[in-house]
């Protein structure tokens, strides 16, 4: 993924590399932009056409924006639905005990003061906890196709990303979006293996997307699987 900016307004894009002469852009229902481009062709080639046509774009995105719900604001109150590893969950705030546990289609917080700040702060402490679990355990799973590539480890951190679902630093520790513990296990494997990839290949090459594909062949269908769960 790559981003470019032009005044106020940046445009974030993915690549894909075909059979082509010429690069095409197209912009989605969801507002993805996608850009086609040969073989070869360099990063730096790909943001001189997006900037070219980031006017167009704009107005393509602008269009699509319209027709998408606003997600509304949580309440933190009896009745709302929350998601957890790709199932929404019914929350049920109740005055006995103290934690959060799933039950059924029911997601429980148990708190004596029922005050909206203390069910959100405990929730939250609760996904932290789910998330840093979980995303070990993906790690596990995911670490196993590139042991033979003999890479150090990257140290796993979970915190908060406004627009990625994570980010591999050249220090070596990979950032993983803590909303990612909303989505199915096997969307949370291609955002490891994605990020993973780039311990060999630090940009959107088409090597990159080689190594993914050899990894993961059915990346794309978790991918897109992920964008419309979360």
């Amino acid at each position: 993924m790559q981003t470019v900016c032009y005044g106020e307004r940046c445009i974030t894009y993915d690549v894909e590399y075909v059979q082509r002469r010429t690069m095409a852009i197209s912009v989605h229902p969801d507002m993805k932009v996608v850009v086609k481009a040969p073989l070869e062709t360099s990063i730096e080639a790909i943001n001189k056409k997006v900037l070219k046509r980031v006017r167009w774009i704009s107005k393509q995105q602008d269009f699509f924006a319209q027709y998408h719900p606003k997600e509304a604001s949580r309440q933190y109150i009896g009745g709302e639905s929350h998601l957890y590893l790709g199932r929404r969950y019914r929350l049920r705030v109740i005055s006995e005990g103290k934690g959060v546990k799933i039950n059924g289609g029911n997601l429980i917080v148990s708190i004596r003061d029922s005050d909206t700040t203390k069910v959100r702060n405990m929730l939250e402490r609760w996904y932290r906890q789910k998330a840093t679990e979980h995303f070990n355990q993906s790690f596990q799973r995911c670490w196993k196709m590139f042991e033979e590539l003999r890479l150090i480890p990257p140290k796993i951190v979970v915190k908060k990303l406004e627009k990625r679902w994570g980010s591999l630093a050249k220090s070596g520790t990979l950032t993983l979006n803590i909303n990612l513990i909303k989505a199915p296990k096997a969307c949370i494997d291609y955002v490891m293996t994605h990020e993973l990839c780039h311990l060999l290949f630090h940009d959107h090459s088409k090597a990159f997307y080689d190594l993914l594909q050899r990894k993961m062949p059915d990346w794309e269908r978790r991918k897109m699987k992920l964008e419309k769960m979360v």
